[in-house]
Parts: structure tokens; C-alpha cells; sequence
């Protein structure tokens, strides 16, 4: 039996649905989509793995989110076990394998149970008192809209679509080299033979032909496109639902762009009507046990019932005790929330997921005051700024406990990002049956964090934007990023000063928070809150959220201090000031992750990925302290 283990995170990403991965026993599978994670069974409770995130469900248009089940074996000496033996299920993908001995290519179904051994007659290795594994072939095919199929060998040797080899006995060999050339596809039946190179490259047929097109898909057979079928193994699918069309690209299966998970992140914010519930009560009836009496009770409830205190204690039985210490009124109110109507208004759209200043508007007007609650807890900090930091700096937060949510809503293939057009495409490549009404959900999971989150001053931000220098600076950075939105077939977006400022100096601050406190850059991220505007927002947040006891230890609180604070701040910004790179870094025009970067190299502001929201890119110090040629450009270039 093929299998292996996972966190349960990883689920989300890099994992999810579509996703391919290597096995300890060196096979590679690709995990199948949502159909089949929660298989209905008597002793199936799927509402131990809800996560109550309302404002990702009414956005995301789902109606639940769902953890990734964890393994549990079924003890004889606990009888009634709930969630046992819940497996994910993962298909061997690619389904051709070739023999380390004679290199037969052979291909075997998705679903084989075993790992399987050649069965070639002429192959050396049936002499042996074995017969040696297969290995899966090192190369996948794929399109831009999230296809993604075996490499076409019979078509590619034979150089036509359909081929009138019958029987065709195919074999992969190498020369030694590590070239693509040096890898060839032979037919023994007909004595074709054809090297793999190109298979990856990307063409444009002449300047005139605006569509872009792959060497695969040009040069399988002459005279004639060979395009994406639109399969999708991780559902079953050998060919899609409708025809695909898009241009077919080789490329190894354990190459980065092969997946990319679409994962959409939010901190928890309280509904404003949970403000008058006490949140002990909340949190009891989301204990599992209690939570498994009310999924109890609301399948046998009838239209227009509602689900009171004393049923619910009824259905609790020993489990009851839980609520004794709360009165009728307090878990009728509570049940009022948690069991109300879901409110769907702001469902999956073009641009609600492609702006995510209309989503954060929301966590952008809570965060920045005072707030005491189960999931969040943001205080003021005591003392007072110094006078020049207080100009620039006008608000600061300590976010003593925060809870972040991440849910997987799609993936993409070749490109990181995608554009608006087929939003709801994305989504969909993750289950193979529409759900019904009421039965849509997807996959996330919760980490435990804490943060300090700064605002600047309005009135200061606003002088500083209106400066023709500023706005001159970002020039370069704005232009290189509209072409390459275009040749990626991006949505556009606003470079602004704003946006690039508070940008870097998440960077700057959480290098310098590593310096300072000991937190590795990885257990560290930003949150941006930037929209252009006077009354635009203009904050960020930086935050510990790495599923693990370092988030929750309070040293990223203390650092939120003044008499802490400014030390930091000012240590970032001086450090701002050189870069061991410069001056090539500080007067570059374009540099860093599709140049899309001016002064920002890996010896000063780069993070690592998983730290920040905007893939490395609008990034510039110049706009922090000030440039060689004009030192007071920078926001911060009179801080000492």
C-alpha cells in the first residue's frame, strides 16, 4: 500500500489538491481533490474540524472551513470513537515509469495500490531473484489554467497526434548529459526516435503573433497545434469537462512552478455582534463535544426550528456540565450567532480577491484601537514617543494575541499569480463534483500569533507624497511592472509611494527585529495595510504566526514599547542609510524579482517568501533615507 505522512498545514500549502509530492519510499503521488477527504460514515463527526472564520466564508463564499483530518487509529479499549482511520487520498501520479535496468517506459493507472516492477520479458532484472521497481518519469506536461497531464511520449516520438504505431514498445535513454537533448524517447516497433529537447521552452512565432505559445505545443507535429487535453488526475480526469486548448508545456514534475497555492489569510476580528456575549460562553460551545450535540440536534430539527439552551443540554447528556455555569439566556444568545444565517453578500468576486484593501478595510479599523476578545487582544502601549518619531510614527499597537486563518481557494501552475478572468476557474480545480446548497466548504487551518502594528502620520505622509521627486522615483519600478502584468496576463495595480514605503519598511523593521529580539526572519511576517487616498489606510502589521510556542512568548509585544520601539526604528533606518552593496544598489533602475525593485538587495531588505505578501517585489530604500543623490527624499531621512 502506497503511503506516507504529512502535516496537517501542509495540506493547505504547498500540498493541497493538485499537488504533487515525493513519498519516503521515493514515489511520487499527487493529492486528490476535496470529494473524498471526509468520506460520510456512521462515526464521522466533520464538525470537530470546523474553523469559525466568518468574514473568510461570507468572502470566500463558502459556507464552512474545514482543518485537513488527522490520522487516529481505533483503540478496542475506547468504544465510540468519532474520526478514526480518516485518510487523505493521494494518486500515484505520473502514471508512466520507466525500469532503472532496461528503461522500458510502461504506464499503470492512477490508483495502483503498489509500487510496481517491470515486467518486461528481455529485461536483465527478471534473471534476478527480483524484479527491479519502476521510476516514475521525471517530466509532467501542464497548461496556464491548472491542467496538468503525463508527457505525451507516444504522440512526442512519433511526432503526430494521433499515431499509426500499433503496439508501440517505447524506451527512455539517456545519454549521460544533463541537457535536455541528452534524453530520448525510442519506439522499438517502428524505430523512432526523438530527443526531449525544448520541451519547456516558451515560443512567439514572429512580432505580429500576440499569442504566445510552447515548443511542445508548435513542434509535436509539423503543420498542426498539439494543445492541453485539460486533464486533471487529481480528480480522475484524463481529459476535462470542456475543451482546454491552451498552449501544453514540459517541464519536471518537482519544478517550483508546477503548483502554487492560492492562499487567502485573515486576522480574526470579533463580529460587532459578539460584543455583548460573553466569550467564555462562545468558546464552550465550540468545545467539541458540545459542538457535536448541536450538529446532533440541527439534523433533526425541523424548518423554521431553532435550537434552544435546554435541548441542548438534553443532547449533551454527561457532557452537560460544561454549561451549568451559564444561564438559558447567555447559550440562547450565544446559539444565535453561532447557529444564525450565513450572510452571503460578499461572495468570491473579481474584485473583491484581487484587492485586498477591500478585504482589509475591516481588520484595518479594528486593529488600530484598543479591543479585548477571545481571538484578539490589542492594547495601547504606555508612555509616550519621543517628538520626532511621534511626527512620522502617529500610532502604535501592541497585539498581544491574534488568531490567523489560512484558507486554500485554488492553485495556479506556471504562474505564481493569476489574473481576474478566472477566478472562479481556480476554485473549481479543487473538488470534481459541484457541492450541493449548503455543503460548499474548503481547507484551512489556524496559527496563534502575536505583533506590533504602526500607523503613520497622515498629515506628514501626505506632504511626503506630494513631492515631485517622490513620485519621479517610482517611475522605473511602475513601468517594469505593467509589462510584466501584461506578459503574465496580470490584473494592474497602483504602484504608489505609499504602498512601496510601508512595504520596505516591513522589511527593514523585521530585519532588525531579528537583531534585536532573536526571532529567525521566517517565524516572522508582514500585513500590509496600504490604499491611496487622505482617507486611504496606511499601517502594517508585523506578526509572529508560525504554528509554534515561539509566536506566543511576548517578546515581539515587549519590542512594541516606546523606549524599545524607537530603538529599533531608528537602528532600521540607519541601517537604511548603506547597503554593502552600494552604490550599485541604492542607483539601480531595476533589480530583485522581475526588476520590479529599486534600491533592495539581498545584503539589506530582501526576506524570505514566506514573509512577505508581495513576492519580494516594491521594494526601495531610497524612499525610506533618502538616495547618494538626494539624501532628504527619503519618509524617515530626518530620523537620527
Amino acid at each position: 500500500m502506497i503511503r506516507g505522512k504529512v502535516r496537517r498545514s501542509q495540506l493547505v500549502a504547498p500540498f493541497g489538491p493538485g499537488a504533487m509530492q515525493v513519498l519516503a519510499d521515493g514515489t511520487s503521488v499527487i493529492t486528490a481533490g476535496l470529494d473524498h477527504w471526509f468520506v460520510p460514515g456512521e462515526r464521522l463527526d466533520q464538525e470537530e474540524f470546523r474553523i469559525h472564520e466568518w468574514r473568510l466564508e461570507n468572502h470566500l463564499g463558502v459556507d464552512a472551513l474545514y482543518t485537513p483530518p488527522d490520522y487516529r487509529d481505533n483503540f478496542k479499549a475506547s468504544p465510540g470513537q468519532y474520526n478514526t482511520k480518516l485518510q487523505v487520498p493521494v494518486l500515484r501520479f505520473p502514471a508512466w515509469s520507466f525500469c532503472p535496468r532496461c528503461r522500458a517506459l510502461t504506464q499503470q493507472p492512477l490508483h495502483i495500490a503498489d509500487r510496481p516492477r517491470c515486467t518486461n520479458p528481455d529485461c536483465s532484472g527478471q534473471k534476478a531473484s527480483w524484479k527491479p521497481f519502476l521510476a516514475q518519469v521525471p517530466f509532467v506536461a501542464l497548461c496556464e489554467l491548472g491542467h496538468l497531464q503525463d508527457f505525451p511520449w507516444v504522440e512526442w516520438v512519433h511526432e503526430s497526434a494521433n499515431p499509426s504505431c500499433r503496439s508501440p514498445k517505447l524506451k527512455l535513454r539517456t545519454s549521460g548529459g544533463g541537457t535536455l537533448a541528452s534524453q530520448r524517447v525510442v519506439c522499438e516497433t517502428c524505430n523512432k526516435d526523438r530527443d526531449l529537447k525544448g520541451i519547456t521552452s516558451v515560443e512567439r512565432p514572429n512580432r505580429e503573433h500576440e499569442q504566445e505559445t510552447t515548443y511542445l505545443t508548435a513542434h509535436l507535429e509539423d503543420g498542426a497545434e498539439f494543445s492541453c487535453r485539460g486533464a486533471m488526475p487529481w480528480l480522475g480526469l484524463e481529459a476535462g469537462r470542456e475543451s482546454c486548448g491552451k498552449p501544453l508545456r514540459g517541464s519536471l514534475r518537482g519544478a517550483s512552478n508546477v503548483y502554487y497555492a492560492l492562499v487567502k489569510s485573515s486576522i480574526f476580528i470579533p463580529e460587532a455582534s459578539t460584543a455583548e456575549v460573553d466569550p467564555r460562553v462562545l468558546e464552550a460551545l465550540e468545545e467539541q463535544t458540545i459542538s457535536r450535540a448541536r450538529a446532533n440536534v440541527r439534523d433533526v430539527l425541523e424548518d423554521g426550528d431553532i435550537l434552544t439552551a435546554s435541548r441542548l443540554r438534553r443532547a449533551a447528556k454527561k457532557n452537560a456540565f460544561r454549561l451549568e455555569n451559564f444561564t438559558d439566556e447567555q447559550i440562547e444568545s450565544a446559539l444565535a450567532i453561532l447557529e444564525g444565517p450565513v450572510d452571503t453578500s460578499h461572495q468570491l468576486t473579481t474584485e473583491t480577491v484581487d484587492d485586498p484593501a477591500l478585504f482589509r478595510r475591516q481588520e484595518y479599523t479594528s486593529i488600530r484601537d484598543t479591543i479585548d476578545s477571545a481571538e484578539l487582544v490589542v492594547r495601547e502601549p504606555e508612555g509616550n514617543r519621543a517628538k520626532d518619531v511621534g511626527e512620522l510614527v502617529s500610532r502604535v499597537r501592541l497585539v498581544e494575541k491574534l488568531r490567523e486563518t489560512r484558507v486554500l481557494w485554488g492553485f495556479n501552475r506556471i504562474f505564481a499569480e493569476s489574473s481576474s478572468r478566472d477566478t472562479a476557474n481556480r476554485t473549481a480545480l479543487l473538488r470534481r463534483q459541484t457541492p450541493e446548497d449548503g455543503e460548499s466548504w474548503l481547507p484551512a487551518y489556524t496559527v496563534l500569533g502575536e505583533g506590533i502594528y504602526l500607523e503613520l502620520s497622515l498629515e506628514a505622509l501626505a506632504e511626503w507624497e506630494a513631492r515631485h521627486s517622490v513620485r519621479e522615483r517610482l517611475v522605473p519600478m511602475a513601468q517594469r511592472f505593467h509589462l510584466v502584468a501584461e506578459e503574465r496576463h496580470l490584473a494592474q495595480r497602483q504602484v504608489t509611494p505609499r504602498l512601496v514605503l510601508l512595504h520596505t519598511l516591513a522589511h527593514l523593521l523585521i530585519n532588525q527585529l531579528t537583531f534585536e529580539c532573536g526571532y529567525s526572519s521566517a517565524s516572522l511576517r508582514e500585513r500590509l495595510y496600504a490604499s491611496p487616498g487622505p482617507e486611504g489606510m496606511n499601517g502594517l502589521l508585523i506578526y509572529t504566526a508560525a504554528g509554534d510556542s515561539e509566536g506566543t512568548l511576548g517578546g515581539l509585544v515587549r519590542m512594541g514599547q516606546p523606549e524599545r520601539f524607537e530603538e529599533v526604528l531608528r537602528n532600521a533606518i540607519t541601517n537604511a542609510r548603506w547597503c554593502s552593496s552600494d552604490p550599485v544598489c541604492i542607483e539601480s533602475l531595476g533589480q530583485g524579482p522581475d526588476s520590479c525593485n529599486l534600491g533592495a538587495c539581498h545584503s539589506c531588505a530582501l526576506l524570505p517568501e514566506t514573509a512577505c505578501e508581495e513576492f519580494n517585489r516594491f521594494l526601495d530604500r531610497g524612499l525610506i533615507a533618502g538616495t547618494l543623490d538626494d539624501p532628504e527624499l527619503g519618509f524617515f531621512s530626518g530620523l537620527g
